[in-house]
């Protein structure tokens, strides 16, 4: 899979320029971000568009049979997260390329043909970009990005590159069909990684889709150098000198329905926030 971009020069009336400029400082977007979302409503093209492959709590209650494929991911967004068949590793996709990080540290392209169970992508495009100094944990982080959400109801996915001085990540190992996530995650491998390069791709989730998706931040972190990543853990540690920090807003939610007989037959009348918390976060 891979990601194309092109480039076109544009010739802009003085009165289009200023009005672009005056619309930039007033919100904070970037330039480019209102030209493609002028020319996609013009054209009708998608944009600003979470697809989603399952939902959290048919993974809380150990639906975990893998019903797509990799490669058609490309179909639907170029960035996002989720897992692999049987929760065997944690999923990063980024610029086009997606990445298995497995419970024994290895990190690999996966194969077109490998299955998900659970995913979340977008086509992003940063609406807005900030610098973020001195981060001192993952509180620290998210208050930041709280004071950047223009609203608790909409989605956001969050791009973060730099150095980071510490971040403690996590992957499960591939279970038995019907494990249910809680337990998955209570054999959880934990990596603390000092000094290293690499992106936070994630999302942020409004509470009231919580049957849906899971709710707040979800991040997963991927090597600039690929040699290792996995799910950024909730009260682990993240500290950076500094971040830069991409925000690409999402008003629409597609999502698609394994018809898988484990989804089928699986009963997800129950509430999963409490069992996502617990499976989001460093210990049991």
């Amino acid at each position: 899979m891979s990601c194309r971009r092109h480039t076109m020069e544009l010739h802009l009336p003085e009165g289009h320029r200023r009005a672009l400029e005056a619309h930039c400082r007033r919100t904070g977007e970037s330039a480019s971000h209102v030209l493609r979302a002028a020319l996609s409503d013009y054209l009708d093209l998608e944009h600003h568009t979470l697809w989603q492959l399952s939902t959290s709590t048919a993974v809380v209650e150990g639906v975990s049979q893998g019903c797509l494929r990799v490669g058609e991911l490309a179909r639907h967004g170029d960035f996002g997260l989720g897992t692999f068949d049987h929760l065997d590793g944690e999923g990063v996709l980024l610029e086009g390329e997606c990445w298995q990080a497995r419970a024994d540290g290895s990190l690999s392209r996966a194969p077109d043909e490998e299955l998900t169970p659970f995913f979340v992508v977008t086509h992003f495009h940063s609406d807005q970009q900030h610098q973020f100094e001195q981060v001192t944990s993952w509180a620290d982080l998210c208050n930041r990005l709280d004071a950047l959400r223009p609203s608790d109801n909409l989605f956001m996915a969050i791009r973060v590159r730099g150095m980071l001085d510490r971040i403690e990540v996590r992957t499960v190992s591939a279970v038995e069909t019907g494990t249910e996530l809680e337990a998955a995650a209570a054999v959880q491998t934990v990596f603390d990684h000092h000094n290293l390069s690499g992106t936070l791709v994630g999302f942020w989730s409004p509470s009231y889709v919580s049957s849906l998706n899971i709710p707040g931040y979800h991040f997963h972190f991927l090597s600039d150098d690929r040699h290792c990543g996995g799910h950024v853990l909730e009260n682990g540690a993240v500290k950076a000198g500094q971040l830069t920090v991409d925000l690409h807003l999402e008003s629409e939610l597609r999502v698609a329905l394994p018809q898988t007989r484990d989804f089928l037959e699986a009963d997800l009348s129950r509430d999963p926030s409490e069992a996502l918390a617990r499976a989001e976060a460093k210990s049991f």
